[in-house]
């Protein structure tokens, strides 16, 4: 495949996933490893939507570790349970924060992150790493961004 995405730009939300989704798809399927797979989806999220930060972080030694992102700097590790990403890992479900700033225990990466989604990612039946995305605006993220990230961690998963 291309290293070039095509996403309409004028599209509604769920068009554009249904149009990035088969895209990645194609892009890390074949791929054996597992830091580029990270890093290209992670680029496609931000290319595709414009998102303030896309990453992931990888479950090692019992706590959240900073993997393949796009955007500013972030935290490095995040404790089991600890923040929205924690909370994703120990719920092992997708959080959905319209207000970052009204979560408990919310860990601050970045004072620009205003609502944040994150979806687990499985290998077999336990948590292996998380997909966090962030936005810089308030409830930018809804059942839409769920359904289809959550559609494509599984995907993602079927890999690992």
């Amino acid at each position: 495949m291309s290293e070039s995405l095509f996403i309409p730009e004028t599209a509604a939300k769920a068009e554009k996933y249904e149009a990035l989704i088969p895209q990645v798809e194609a892009l890390i399927t074949g791929e054996e490893d597992l830091y580029a797979n990270l890093a290209n989806i992670a680029a496609a999220l931000k290319e595709g939507f414009g998102f303030f930060w896309v990453g992931f972080y990888l479950v090692k030694n019992e706590q959240l570790v900073l993997g393949p992102f796009q955007g500013p700097i972030a935290c490095t590790r995040i404790n089991f349970g600890k923040g929205v990403c924690g909370t994703a890992w120990k719920e092992a479900k997708t959080q959905l924060v319209p207000d970052v700033d009204a979560f408990p225990g919310h860990i601050a990466c970045s004072s620009a992150s205003r609502s944040e989604i994150v979806v687990p990612v499985f290998k077999g039946k336990e948590v292996a790493m998380v997909l966090d995305v962030d936005s810089d605006q308030l409830a930018d993220f809804d059942e839409t961004d769920q359904k289809y990230l959550e559609e494509l961690m599984g995907i993602l998963g079927k890999l690992l």
